[in-house]
Parts: C-alpha cells; structure tokens; sequence
C-alpha cells in the first residue's frame, strides 16, 4: 500500500515538474490529463493528504493537494465512507492549522474545501463555531478565520456544482449562515475594536462583511446598532480601507431596498451618504476617490428613489451630488450615474406632480451630457482605440438624452439643442468651432426616437436649419443622420422631401467616405418610409444613379438602390415591374456585355460585375413577389434573365465571390417569378451541378436545395430526373472531396449538401430512397457528425431522425407501393453503418453536440433499439469501450450498457430515452469537472 502510495505521488510529481519546463504542447496536454484522471481517482484523498502534510513536497505539489480536495469535496464525496467524513473534516482543519501563515492561494483552497463540506456534512452540526474555536482566539490565526467566513456565504450560495437536494440545501444553508449572522456581525465588532488591528486584517473584516452582505444573510437593523455601519463611512477617509470601505457601503445601501423595513437603518445611512457631497470638490483631483463616491451615490439614488421623490427637501442633496458625478471629466467614471437617471427619470413618468427641482436637475444633466459628446479640439490627438471607445460611448450617453426627454418632454429637449446651434451661429463663422454644432446635432438625432411624428413646434426649426448648417464633414454627417433618423416625421411632412434629396444629394459628393456612407442611410431610410411620397422622384433618382452612381462606393450605391426598391414596392404591380424591369436591365446588360467578350476579363471588370449582382440582390430582397400571376411585363423575364444568367456562370463559376453572389440572385429570383420559374427549374439544376462539379463551391448545392425545397412535389418527369441527376453527381463530388481533403476543411459544403438531403427525403423521397447514392449520402453525412459546427450538426441530426423514423418502417397491411423500397434500403444501410453509425451518434452525444441536440439523439436512439435491437446489444460494448474516460467514466459506461440492456430485453424501448439522459448528464459533469479545474496553474 504504501509502495503504491509513494509510486503515485513520483509520478504527480513528474507530471507538476512538466509545467516547469515549457515543453511542447502535446507533453502538456498529456500532463494535464493524467493530472485530471488521477484528481478524479479514490487514491487521490490520501496521497493529497501526505503531500499537503508533507515538508519535503514542492509548493506546486502542496497546491495541487489543495485544490485536488476542493475538487473532491464538490464532485467525489461519495468515494469517502460516511464514518470517514468527519475524519476527513479534522484533516482538512490539522492542513488547515499547517497553513496559517500562507500561502494564501492553498488557504483558500482548503476553506473552499471546508465550505462544501459543512455544506453536504450535517454531521458537522456547529461547523461555523469550531473554526471560530480553532482559529478565532489567537491573532495570529484571526485572518485564517476571516478568509474562511468569507468563503463560506460564496460557496455556499454560489457553488451549484455541489450535489445537494434543495431540501437539504435549504437546511444546511440556514444552519450554517442565517443561525450564525448575529454571531458574524459581534465577532467582526470585535475584531474591528480590537487593539492592535491592523489595515490587513480590517480590510479582510469589510471582506467578510461584504460577503454576507451579498448572500443577503445579515439582518439589518442588528447591522445598523453594530459599530460595523459608522466604521464603514468612516474607513473611507482611509488610504489602504478605501476600495473595501464603498464595496461594504454600496452592499449595505442595496440590502436596505425593503424600505419600510429598514427605516431606521436608512436614517443612519442617508446623512452619512449626503457627507459625502462635499468631498467630490475636495477630492476632485482624485478620479478613483471620485469613482467610489460615484459608485457610493448612484446606488443610493437608484435605492432609495421613492424616497427621493416623496421626501425630496432631504433626499435632494443626493441627487445634486450625483449631478456632480454625472459632470465630472472622466468619462470613466461618468456612466456610474446613468442607471440612476434612467431609474428616476421612469419612476417620475409614472407619478402626476413632481418638484420642479427634478426639472432643473434633468436639464442641468441635458447640458452635461452635451458636453461630454464634444469631440476633442484636436482629434489627431486619439488613438484609434480611444476613437472607437468615445464613439461607442456617445451612443450611451444618448441613452441618457432619452432619459432626459421622459422627464422634460422631447419638444423642450429638443429645443434645448436647437437653440445652443443657433446662439453658436450667431456669433459668426470664425469664432464657432464644428464641436459645438456638432454635438447637440448627435443629440438630437439620439432624441428622435422619442419624438412625435405630428409635432410641429421644434422638428420644423430643427429641418429648417439643417440647409444652413456651416459646411464640414462632421456637421454634415451628423445631420443626414438626423434627417435618416426622422424619416417617419418627414413622411407625415412631405413638404420637406425636397429640400432632404437635395441635402442628401450633396452628401454623395462630399470627399469623406463616412459623410457619403451618411447620405446612403438618409436615403435608404427617406425610401423606405417616405416611398408613397417619393414616387414621382423615380426618374430623377435613375437619372442620379446612371450620371452618379459610377462615382460612389459600392457600400453607397448598394444603399441607393435599396432605397430605389422600397419606392418600387410602393407602386401599383404593373408599374412596379416595369421600374423593376428598368433599373435590373441596367446590371443584366452589364452582366451580359462581360459574358460576351471576346478577350480577357479583368478582375476589376469582374468585381465591378459582382458590385451589380450585390446591387440586384438588394432589389429584388426589398421588392419581394409579385404573387402567383405575373404583370405582364415579367411574363417572359424569367426565361430571358436565366439566358442570361446561364452563359455567365458557365464562363466564371470558378470565381468564389461571383458564385456566391449569382446564386443569392437566383434564390431571389424564385421567390420573384414563384411559379413562373418552374419552366427553368431542370435547366437551372443541371447548370448548378455542373459548377459543383468544377469546383466544389457550396453556393451552387445551397441554391439547388431551394429549388428542390420549391418544386419538390412537383410530377414533371424531366424536372423528376434533374433532381436524381443533381442528387447522384453532387454525391459523387463530395465522397470524392471527403477522400482528397479533411472534412473539417469543408464544412460549408458539408452543410449545404445535408441541407440538400433535407429537401430530397421530405420533397422526393422517391428520389432519395431508390438512388444508388442513398448509401453513399448515408455516410457522407455521418462525417458531418464529427464536425464541431452546431448547424450542421443540427441538419445532419435531422436527416438521420427523418430517415430511421419514416414511416416506411412502421408495418402495414398496406403500405403505399414504393415503401418497401424504401425500407429495405434504409435496413441495407444500416446493417452495413448501423455500428458506426450508432458510435458517431454516442461520440458526439458525450463529446461536442451542441447542448440542445439531446432530444433529437434520443428519437434517433429509440428508432435504433427499436428496429435493430438485437445489433444494438452485439455493437455497444466495443462502441462504449471506444469512448474516452475523459467525458465517460467507466463507471458511466457499464450503467448506460446494463439500462439499455435491460430496457430491449423486456422491449421497454421507450426507457432507452432516460439511459441517454443520464449518459449525457454524466458525460457533461466530468467535462465541466475538467474544464473548471485550471491545474497548469498548480
């Protein structure tokens, strides 16, 4: 015995030394895996325990002891005999006693130990008073003491990996916390008054304090005749207490939410929050000092808001202080204030009568807020880091803006902004800087959502001015997006289209990529929600795209045009095709004119091609049908745009992004033409297979699997074979790509495919079933399974439940004619798959499915062990022995086997659900046991 035990620390030993040598990453993986599988071990208890006693052993060894309890207490209690538990709780506190002076990462380790067992040891009836009895007399073993009151609360409330019922739970966790809180609360008195304290040892006390604080298991009117309140506010004049000192405060403002129940405890705490105010001018050069009466502040604010309002002469200062904070310049500390006004400024909404004080407070913060939404001088001066940070920070401080309007009203907001534009302009253009037109600009564009769109007092100013705002980059960019932002107001106003198309017009012509990308969203936005209006601007805004559209990015000129289809859905059907019909012939003659040539195509002319195809998807997505019956004009447009569509895939199919591109014109093409496309559909599927063929591209599989999903039912003997010969060439291709390349090289075209049987077996199973690539697409799919990529795990979990579940394996005394077919093809398959099929579907189950997949492995496993059970008894003791220990513990796997035997040897077929349960639940428990113990850190 004690050669096995010495054995198995040398060798924990040389699997800790590899950490030490920076070696390669399989000796790592390696050393971590035996160190996991040896944590999880019944040995483990005892060689810890000589380690962690041990003087000779390395600190990275005693570490690893300590953790490897922590461990064991949470997941391997039921490996100790119940007479041994108290035992071990004295072994435990003996490394505990060995350890009091550090280092203090084993401490914890040993009192999160101690924590769970007290917890799952009701033995241990007075657990709490015997570590105060062992550590609590002698100040040198005080902070031991400390560390483990303050671990206990956490681990007691927050460690949901300890197997406890909640009935237990709840009885241990009143016996160990809320019985023992007035005791807490004295020994911290204590220890607090205690002569010769330190700083150390006081800041561990508000820890502590903090700890039981947050568990919620101090009753607060004892902690408001404790010493432990006033020493809180007053450590904050403390240097080293500080932190501690407003993490305590804040907790203890938050417990106090129950307000007619801890009235006198909030009469302590008020006056000594409203002290504070003065030290925020004091201190004012000190951010952090600044920040934690930010943090102090806010929290009472968004606490005690009720009693803001109702008793507002006494509870104001709070709200000027917060003010303060919500002014000062570092705009780290500034968002601290927001919830609180955000909190305050709902419950003013719901009450009829406030003070008018709360008025000037959210217009004072209205000022702040614009302030803080200047750029600087000197832009130049930003990192790019810091750009993006402030840029994303002013879109929370509109937020705050929003706030502001609840409690003022938008006009007033509104108008607020409007008038810092113009007192700023009417000091003349020398003596103005763009920051200050452009921030209340931002403002109010942040204020829009809040804005009626029947107002008529400050939107109209607001778009009058927008013409003769000064010209600059940011002020311009900054009003297209008021005028994108008040679109719905427009509408109601149209006497203001006009004017906007001209603004936005200039916006395209303007040097700044951003101001253009500015105008595009202005014009989207004016098109989608102006578009009955802008009816009669078609013809100038293609006359804009063919003179102007040349000029812009792509980015912009996909922006025009999608802002062109929202005004062609507005019009009547004829009318819309015809539009419709303009403005795609101007891409399908450009498509044509490059399919055409005679020479070399560019990769610029290539790509200015894609742009089109990009700009055509956008269309036809917002036009969406036209319905069963086509207008007229569209009557031969699917044949002549296929024509089109076919040469030019014919010659570029090679090019990635053009396949990518072409295919999502056509997957919008069908919706456009519904009906009217089945006359291409076989022409289409050929061409689709073709380019697969030639070059693996998934996109030409995803467009087919929408036109099978489309035209599926339909009985057309020609489109009946292009589907079989799309279904047998694409298999073909991928068997032939999963030889030459790793599965996981391919996924898309993995997922595409699977997505493509989904369609075959549900639309034309005939096709599916009867073909000789059924059993190729079989396999196929099983390398899918092994693939880490939910979705396509999902498809290919649904293909194999859709074919082990069809119906023409439930007898009949008369099937449809085809299903014997297909039945013996699906039972040719699986006798061939059947075992490594059902261990792929094992493998994933306790591997890498995603956590949702479950349910759909069970219908596959209940299908498998009804229709092939005798198979299944003979393949799951090799499959399960395949299974790595590491996700399914030995003792795991014979319990699964024993219940699924059981379940087909009394045809139970059913039960076979509740074994794939508990095999999933005991997988993920040794996989997260795995994943949250980090001991490459030992």
């Amino acid at each position: 015995m004690a050669d096995n035990q010495s054995a198995n620390i040398q060798a924990l030993l040389s699997a800790l030394n590899v950490f030490t040598r920076a070696p390669d990453k399989t000796s790592l993986e390696n050393a971590n895996s035996w160190l996991q599988d040896f944590q999880h071990s019944p040995e483990a208890w005892s060689t810890c325990n000589v380690l962690l006693l041990s003087p000779d052993a390395p600190p990275a060894a005693k570490l690893f002891a300590a953790q490897t309890f922590r461990s064991k207490v949470t997941y391997d209690l039921h490996q100790v005999d119940p007479l041994n538990l108290l035992p071990l709780r004295d072994t435990l506190v003996t490394a505990l006693e060995r350890y009091q002076s550090g280092p203090k990462t084993i401490i914890t380790q040993l009192c999160l130990a101690l924590s769970g067992l007290a917890l799952q040891l009701p033995a241990w009836d007075n657990a709490l008073q015997s570590i105060v009895e062992t550590f609590g007399a002698n100040p040198a073993t005080v902070p031991v003491l400390l560390q483990f009151l303050t671990i206990l609360p956490e681990e007691v409330s927050g460690n949901t990996r300890i197997p406890v019922t909640d009935d237990e739970y709840r009885e241990r966790s009143t016996k160990l916390l809320s019985d023992n809180s007035e005791q807490v609360l004295e020994l911290l008195s204590m220890y607090l008054q205690a002569t010769g304290v330190t700083h150390a040892v006081q800041s561990q006390i508000f820890d502590c304090l903090r700890s039981w604080l947050v568990a919620g298991e101090i009753d607060m009117p004892a902690f408001g005749k404790s010493p432990l309140l006033a020493f809180a506010f007053e450590a904050l004049a403390s240097e080293e207490l500080f932190d501690s000192a407003v993490d305590v405060v804040c907790e203890m403002i938050h417990e106090t939410q129950e307000i007619d129940d801890n009235m006198p405890v909030i009469e302590l705490i008020v006056p000594r929050v409203i002290a504070l105010k003065s030290r925020l001018e004091d201190q004012k050069d000190d951010p952090e000092k600044i920040r934690g009466y930010a943090k102090i502040l806010a929290e009472a604010g968004e606490t005690y808001r009720l009693l803001i309002l109702q008793h507002t002469d006494t509870f104001y200062p709070i709200v000027e202080a917060i003010g303060q904070c919500s002014a000062y310049p570092d705009l780290d500390i500034v968002p601290i204030t927001f919830p609180f006004w955000m909190r305050l400024a709902q419950t003013i909404g719901k009450k009829t009568t406030i003070s008018p004080l709360f008025g000037e407070a959210y217009k004072a913060l209205m000022g702040v807020v614009i302030r803080h939404l200047h750029f600087p001088p000197d832009l130049a001066s930003m990192t790019g880091q810091e750009a993006d940070n402030f840029r994303s920070f002013r879109h929370v401080m509109g937020d705050t803006l929003k706030d502001c309007c609840l409690v003022l009203g938008a006009d007033a907001c509104l108008l607020s902004a409007y008038g810092l534009i113009t007192m700023a302009l009417s000091r003349g253009p020398q003596s103005i800087s763009w920051q200050e037109i452009e921030a209340p600009l931002f403002a109010m564009r942040s204020m829009g959502a809040e804005v009626d769109v029947m107002d008529d007092t400050a939107v109209p100013k607001i778009m009058d001015l927008i013409p003769s705002l000064p010209i600059h980059p940011r002020v311009r960019y900054a009003a297209l997006l008021i005028i994108s932002r008040y679109t719905e107001w427009i509408n109601r106003h149209p006497d203001y289209i006009a004017y906007q198309l001209q603004y936005i017009s200039a916006g395209f012509e303007d040097p700044d990529p951003e101001v253009s990308a500015a105008a595009g969203q202005a014009l989207k936005y004016l098109c989608q929600d102006c578009k009955q209006h802008l009816i009669e601007f078609l013809p100038t805004l293609h006359t804009f795209l063919t003179t102007t559209g040349a000029k812009l990015s792509q980015d912009d000129r996909r922006q025009v045009y999608e802002a062109i289809a929202y005004v062609i859905s507005a019009m009547s059907m004829e009318k819309a095709a015809e539009s419709l019909r303009t403005f795609s012939l101007d891409i399908l003659s450009q498509i044509h004119a490059i399919s055409s040539k005679s020479t070399a195509v560019t990769k610029q002319e290539l790509k200015e091609v894609g742009y089109g195809l990009e700009n055509l998807e956008v269309m036809l997505h917002v036009v969406g049908p036209f319905g069963d019956q086509l207008p007229p004009t569209c009557q031969n447009s699917c044949q002549e745009a296929w024509s089109i569509f076919d040469t030019f895939i014919s010659k570029f199919a090679f090019d990635y992004d053009t396949s990518e591109r072409v295919t999502r014109v056509l997957r919008h093409g069908i919706t456009l033409f519904g009906q009217g496309s089945l006359a291409v559909a076989s022409s289409v599927l050929s061409r689709m297979v073709t380019s697969f063929e030639a070059t693996g591209f998934s996109s030409f599989l995803w467009i087919s699997g929408k036109f099978v999903g489309r035209f599926g039912h339909e009985s057309d003997p020609v489109l009946r074979n292009a589907f079989q010969n799309l279904y047998e060439r694409a298999t073909n291709k991928v068997v032939s790509l999963l030889q030459s390349k790793d599965s996981r090289d391919i996924p898309d075209v993995l997922e595409d495919y699977v997505q493509l049987l989904l369609q075959l077996i549900r639309m034309a199973p005939d096709v599916f079933f009867q073909s000789s690539a059924f059993p190729l697409a079989f396999r196929a799919t099983m390398a899918a399974l092994t693939l880490i990529h939910s979705d396509l795990v999902f498809a290919s979990l649904d293909l194999f439940r859709d074919i082990l579940t069809h119906e023409s394996l439930t007898p009949s005394s008369s099937p449809p004619p085809k299903f014997p077919i297909y039945s013996s093809a699906i039972k040719a398959v699986m006798e061939k798959e059947g075992f490594e099929f059902v261990g792929c579907i094992l493998s994933g189950l306790v591997g890498d499915f995603p956590e949702d997949s479950t349910a759909v492995v069970v219908t596959i496993f209940r299908a498998v062990a009804l229709l092939w059970s005798t198979q299944l008894v003979a393949w799951l003791p090799p499959i399960l022995q395949q299974l790595p220990p590491s996700s399914t513990p030995n003792q795991v796997k014979q319990q699964f086997l024993l219940d699924v035997t059981n379940s087909l040897n009394t045809a139970q077929y059913d039960k076979v659900k509740y074994s794939i349960l508990a095999l999933h639940r005991a997988s993920r428990k040794a996989r997260d046991r795995r994943r949250v113990t980090p001991l490459n850190q030992a």
